[in-house]
């Protein structure tokens, strides 16, 4: 008579457990709550870049947004990584060479990790020509989900991630190559 007990037991336990995993298959194919749809999370390649208006060397205010229209190289840095520091004279010179056909190389320095006195010294000292911004209290990076420096967005006109590259130091090469492409297509 225990095994028939044992069994009811098990039946019962099984079923709850099969109940409970169709109300979780049925929740999780509705709507967000928020309003939102289940759609990946910016920033994703083919995703519109997050905006943000962040201050610049000069303490303008400089907004994302206002470079629509442009290709936009957007690289998270900060004057203590190596890599950062390897890639930051390829990235000046293809700025150089590109901004009259539309191109901007925006530096965004990691404030909030870094020391704003040593990323300036930094910059005069790279002979930077592109616009740089402060990140200083990380709502940028972490709006980006930088997780590594430097990271670097490539943007197009329309204001579409196209490319992420986490790491570096990138070539002068690969940031032409790539940016070759993106100036070609749109």
């Amino acid at each position: 008579m225990s095994w028939l007990i044992d069994a009811r037991r098990w039946t019962m336990l099984f079923s709850g457990a099969f109940i409970l995993g169709l109300a979780w298959i049925f929740l999780s194919r509705l709507e967000n709550p928020s309003g939102g749809s289940n759609a990946p999370p910016n920033p994703q390649v083919g995703f519109t870049a997050p905006s943000f208006t962040l201050d610049s060397l000069s303490g303008e205010p400089i907004s994302l947004s206002d470079l629509r229209g442009k290709v936009v190289v957007l690289n998270f840095w900060a004057s203590w990584c190596p890599p950062c520091r390897a890639e930051m004279p390829a990235m000046n010179a293809v700025y150089e060479k590109s901004r009259d056909q539309g191109l901007v190389v925006l530096g965004v320095n990691t404030t909030f990790q870094d020391d704003e006195n040593n990323a300036r010294q930094a910059i005069q000292e790279w002979g930077l020509t592109f616009p740089i911004v402060f990140d200083r209290d990380g709502v940028s990076s972490r709006g980006y989900r930088v997780q590594a420096m430097p990271t670097t967005f490539f943007i197009g006109r329309d204001g579409m991630i196209r490319d992420i590259v986490f790491g570096g130091p990138l070539s002068e090469a690969l940031i032409a190559s790539k940016l070759e492409i993106l100036m070609r297509n749109e």
